[in-house]
């Protein structure tokens, strides 16, 4: 991310941005390699092919804020991998993690990992530290530290059925392992701060807090993110495309300031319900438009949306979820071209 796209992000949370409205897309592993013509297997071994990959998007797409920006990631194997689950790599699908935890009583062995050296963690940090002075000769700044949640860790570890019975059979045993894996994400957090001093924003993924009513999120979602989120920074960043009517007005109570969504949710009714407080990253939908669509499919989505938008200030044009494979050039072009008319009045 460069200084300017960064300075823009921040002007639009606070509501001081006037301009067109900006575009921004998260894109990771389910997009790039296949866009940038490599396989996943090479974008994750390969640390040249990843930098390429993503400095290529960026000078191809440049009035797009990329988040978070030279992501360096292996999937959802990333941060399960530090709790000792077997991960699985294919070479043109997405990777995957298998449960370490098989009973309750599994959770009581549970250790808290060290990021620095456990997992595929370490791999992931140094990707970017011997990469970092070759993003600042291109312009860019590694301005995130990122994770998956706490929830959707837990997912993982156990499997979501196992982890949603856990919480309604077991709530003791659900608190200690949310427990272990917040206390494990707040050092990874750190850690990525500590490496890269130009990290001044904090980007999680959980689409767990989607599956849960809003008693259980109270209880087993809110205070476990409100800790993450307080730890540093200027941006408080969270994707989740399930449903977020559970969890969506305590956002502001979270911490969060900026907001990735599922696509068929509102936009003017969750500035509302969260009173204006979090900048809204969407929302046109990211299979059926921006991957299967056509140009003009994309026009006439946005334009839906842009049209039926009561406030434009702190909105970010984007589709509802991270960038979505398949999604080829000429479409990510008409969604800048459509965006570049629209001004914030």
């Amino acid at each position: 991310m460069t200084e300017l796209q960064w300075d823009t992000l921040n002007k639009v949370i606070r509501g001081e941005y006037s301009g067109k409205i900006p575009t921004g897309f998260i894109i990771d592993c389910p997009w790039l390699p296949q866009w940038y013509g490599i396989s996943t297997l090479d974008y994750f071994t390969s640390d040249k092919l990843w930098f390429e990959a993503n400095l290529k998007a960026c000078n191809d797409f440049k009035d797009v804020i990329f988040l978070p920006g030279f992501w360096s990631e292996y999937g959802m194997c990333t941060e399960p991998s530090a709790f000792g689950a077997k991960s699985t790599f294919f070479r043109n699908e997405f990777p995957h993690a298998h449960p370490v935890i098989f009973t309750s009583e599994d959770i009581d062995k549970l250790t808290v990992p060290n990021p620095e050296t456990d997992g595929l963690l370490p791999f992931m940090l140094n990707r970017l530290l011997t990469n970092e002075d070759l993003m600042r000769q291109a312009g860019h700044e590694i301005k995130f530290s990122v994770s998956r949640g706490p929830l959707n860790i837990a997912s993982y570890l156990m499997g979501l059925t196992e982890f949603l019975m856990l919480m309604m059979m077991e709530p003791e045993k659900c608190h200690l392992l949310i427990r272990k894996i917040t206390d494990f994400l707040i050092s990874w957090h750190t850690l990525q701060k500590e490496k890269i001093p130009s990290i001044d924003g904090i980007m999680m993924l959980d689409d767990i807090i989607g599956f849960m009513g809003e008693t259980e999120f109270l209880e087993f979602g809110l205070p476990y993110f409100k800790e993450i989120y307080s730890l540093f920074g200027k941006v408080k960043f969270l994707h989740n495309d399930a449903s977020c009517e559970a969890s969506v007005k305590h956002l502001p109570e979270m911490g969060i300031n900026l907001f990735n969504m599922a696509f068929d949710t509102d936009l003017n009714h969750l500035k509302e319900v969260t009173g204006n407080k979090v900048t809204m990253l969407g929302n046109i939908p990211p299979r059926d438009v921006m991957a299967a669509g056509n140009e003009e499919d994309v026009e006439k989505s946005l334009l839906n949306l842009i049209d039926g938008l009561n406030d434009k200030k702190q909105i970010i044009l984007s589709c509802g979820g991270g960038m979505p494979p398949m999604v080829n050039t000429s479409n990510i072009n008409r969604f800048i071209k459509v965006a570049s008319s629209t001004r914030i009045v």
